[in-house]
């Protein structure tokens, strides 16, 4: 096995864990805006929030990041049309990571004001922005 095909599997994984988490917090807190502010249940969300984010997203989004420059410096694609357009699409990935981190901070003071079908619709942003980039990273198109 080559160092390339090990960089690549970790990557891979990386963006499963990652994923994971982006696709599963909205829907917690979709949920969580049906908890009574204060309850053993809003505490409970909170709790899991607070650890799918900082004990798994941030950990894989920071991994996926460096196994991703690593693929693109070992793949020599800085100038590729497709890996500028997946390198952006993942700035998208990551600037929605953050988003979500400020509105899990917004229920842990319980600040926030959205209803459940706002959570619901940002549940599929980073499903279209993940057909996006594997399409990308799998096709090479330009």
């Amino acid at each position: 096995m080559t160092l390339f095909a090990w960089i690549k599997a970790l990557h891979v994984i990386s963006v499963i864990a990652w994923m994971a988490g982006l696709l599963y917090l909205p829907r917690l807190f979709a949920y969580h805006t049906k908890a009574t502010q204060g309850s053993e249940l809003d505490t409970t969300f909170q709790q899991m929030e607070e650890r799918l984010y900082r004990i798994i997203m941030n950990p894989a989004m920071i991994l996926v990041w460096i196994f991703g420059l690593a693929l693109a410096w070992r793949g020599d694609w800085w100038h590729a049309g497709w890996w500028q357009v997946k390198f952006a699409l993942v700035l998208g990935l990551t600037l929605v990571h953050h988003l979500y981190g400020r509105w899990r901070k917004d229920f842990e003071v319980d600040r926030n004001t959205r209803p459940a079908t706002y959570y619901r619709w940002w549940n599929e942003v980073p499903t279209v922005l993940m057909i996006a980039i594997v399409s990308l990273a799998v096709l090479k198109p330009f």
